[in-house]
């Protein structure tokens, strides 16, 4: 037994003047003779025998009670060994997209929040955080409303990340207790190949499960053919029964374009082919209805009237391979002769082809760093009898990269770097029977450049990045028959297209992308990126005729939204949210060390509250004085 109050225990030492009361008497009794006294010597006799007993009795009922009165005073308790020890709780919150699940009608966040309104006391002070918002010190009544209109986030945090956070909200305190309380639905996603939660905290898990884990989602889509009038999209759906025929609706803004049927195969996977307008602006949106998450129901796309690529070659060569591969309807393509040329023919230029030039002179030399350093693509095709020293100088500025020694010797171009960004989307698998290119020459490459294609042995025969590509030998019909390969058509359409980066059919939220939009800024007139009610400045960085918009964390809802200068609509940009959370996937956090697990939130409140329990006895000894008090009256008045 404990006491709240064991200073008034001393009290108890009063209980020392009642017993020398009673034993010293201050009361002197005074004799009466009387003439006969042999009946009363008996009579006294036996008054002092029944008064003695009355008094010790009285003496042990007063004694009692006032011992009852001071232990009352002192507040004696009993509880658990920690019951008495500073507590700290930090609550996790997962309001990623997979609690848009359902039990019983409600969503699993929603479920979460209304069990931590009902459950925790009004009084208590702790931290919650989510994926993205965090209070710290607080109670459940201030909080209330800011839970009640929490909405889903996209972001979803580790175990690790979870444990690093809840740590800055703890104190420093080595003697309180830390609780931390994780409530989410636990998908995989939440166990990351490092997580280990600190071995301080007494980690309590409270796992939530919907009743159906089936859940349907529009993944991504895809050109699969845009060569002609009408184009050819395909979307991918995941996570269908094989049984089923969901209904997918085609929207061009709000306008209903076409409809079809989702067929899903053993794998739960289906594709769905839509045919629409080739080059035509285009604000689409797909939809599906289904039951599972609502996050993933619907996809935004968009198609913008193209923005032909200025492309412009400085050729010495009789060759006109370069005019056939921009003839088309993308690129505006202009060739001139190294004499012909005139610098200023680079303003408003995308992309500069130096193709079997000999030398190249020092001011357009200098002119090509500066058409770099602004944003410009520099594609370079040696003449078979360069001048390596001369191509050296403005190699060695545009990549760190230089030729150094000519080889006369056939060389088949064997490797291709499949996972270079020029070659993205080019290739549905990696290809090791297609027809070898060859060279009769070509020049050694040192530099910082990576490979794109290689010659047997591992030699450069292209490389490149960032806005830079250069070829390690002519390209002309007498030295490779490399333009007569399918290679050359993606390798060239990939590097031209890398100096202007157009939109794609969509982007993904929290993926960093860029855009160029062709126009000019100035001061304060700068572009934004808005939708209907939401509107931001997203980072942009400024070249001759284009400005470069960079996206990372914004913005932060999906949608089509349009980049606007002085309220003018330039481009409209689609994005949506990762789909990582689609498939719906859970831990067994049985597996999970270190930790207590719940099946729901009252449950573990009312554990936590069992252990913090603590029994007070006070108001049994008040019982006790007032029965006792009851007793000195009984003695009082009945015995004699």
């Amino acid at each position: 037994m404990q006491f709240k109050h064991p200073e008034i225990l001393w009290s108890l030492f009063l209980l020392i003047i009642p017993i020398l009361i009673h034993l010293f008497q201050l009361r002197r009794f005074k004799k009466t003779p009387f003439t006969n006294v042999a009946m009363l010597q008996k009579v006294v006799a036996e008054s002092r025998k029944s008064n003695s007993i009355k008094k010790w009795l009285l003496l042990f009922t007063r004694l009692l009670l006032l011992a009852a009165l001071i232990i009352a005073f002192a507040q004696p308790f009993s509880s658990s060994v920690t019951a008495l020890q500073e507590k700290e709780t930090v609550i996790y919150l997962d309001d990623s997209f997979s609690m848009q699940a359902k039990n019983n009608g409600f969503s699993l966040l929603e479920r979460a929040i209304q069990d931590l309104i009902k459950n925790s006391e009004q009084e208590q002070v702790f931290s919650l955080f989510t994926n993205e918002k965090t209070l710290a010190n607080v109670t459940i009544k201030d909080i209330q409303n800011s839970l009640l209109t929490l909405r889903f986030s996209p972001k979803q945090l580790n175990l690790n990340e979870i444990g690093l956070k809840a740590n800055t909200l703890f104190s420093n305190s080595s003697a309180s207790i830390k609780n931390l309380i994780v409530i989410s639905d636990f998908q995989q996603l939440l166990l990351d190949s490092n997580a280990e939660l600190d071995s301080t905290l007494n980690v309590h898990l409270v796992p939530l499960r919907p009743q159906d884990i089936g859940n349907v989602s529009i993944d991504s889509i895809y050109f699969e053919d845009n060569s002609s009038e009408q184009a050819s999209l395909k979307v991918l759906l995941s996570g269908g029964n094989e049984e089923d025929n969901l209904p997918i609706s085609l929207y061009n803004n709000e306008v209903l374009i076409a409809k079809s049927a989702a067929k899903f195969s053993s794998n739960g996977n289906a594709e769905v082919l839509f045919t629409v307008p080739n080059n035509q602006e285009l604000n689409g949106r797909l939809f599906i209805s289904e039951s599972g998450l609502s996050f993933d129901n619907t996809f935004y796309f968009n198609i913008n009237t193209p923005e032909k690529v200025k492309v412009v070659a400085i050729s010495n060569s009789d060759g006109d391979y370069l005019n056939r591969l921009f003839q088309g309807e993308e690129f505006e393509f202009q060739k001139f002769t190294l004499n012909q040329f005139n610098y200023s023919a680079l303003d408003g230029q995308q992309v500069v082809i130096l193709n079997d030039l000999t030398s190249i002179p020092s001011s357009l030399q200098n002119v090509l760093n500066g058409f770099k350093n602004n944003g410009g693509t520099v594609i370079i095709v040696p003449a078979v009898d360069s001048d390596i020293n001369n191509y050296n100088a403005l190699l060695s500025s545009l990549g760190r990269t230089r030729f150094t020694e000519k080889i006369v010797q056939p060389s088949n171009i064997t490797q291709i770097a499949f996972d270079h960004p020029l070659y993205t989307n080019v290739f549905e698998k990696e290809v090791t029977n297609f027809q070898y290119p060859t060279t009769q020459t070509h020049f050694k490459l040192q530099g910082r450049l990576p490979n794109i294609l290689s010659l047997q042995g591992g030699e450069p025969f292209l490389v490149g990045l960032d806005g830079v590509y250069v070829f390690s030998t002519s390209l002309d019909l007498k030295n490779s028959n490399f333009i007569n390969s399918p290679l050359i058509v993606p390798t060239f359409y990939n590097m031209s297209q890398s100096g202007s980066k157009s939109p794609e059919l969509y982007q993904t939220l929290g993926e960093p992308n860029s855009i160029d939009i062709t126009t000019e800024t100035s001061g304060d007139n700068i572009l934004k990126v808005a939708k209907e009610g939401y509107e931001f400045i997203p980072l942009q960085q400024n070249f001759p005729n284009r400005v470069r918009l960079s996206f990372d964390q914004l913005p932060t809802e999906d949608g089509i939204y349009s980049v606007m200068q002085n309220e003018q609509v330039l481009k409209k940009i689609s994005f949506n949210y990762p789909r990582w959370e689609s498939e719906l996937k859970y831990l067994s956090i049985n597996e999970l060390p270190k930790t207590s697990t719940q099946d729901s939130v009252a449950e573990l409140f009312d554990y936590l509250k069992a252990d913090n329990n603590i029994t007070a006895y006070w108001k049994w000894f008040v019982i006790l004085a007032l029965l006792l008090a009851l007793v000195e009256v009984i003695i009082q008045k009945f015995v004699t």
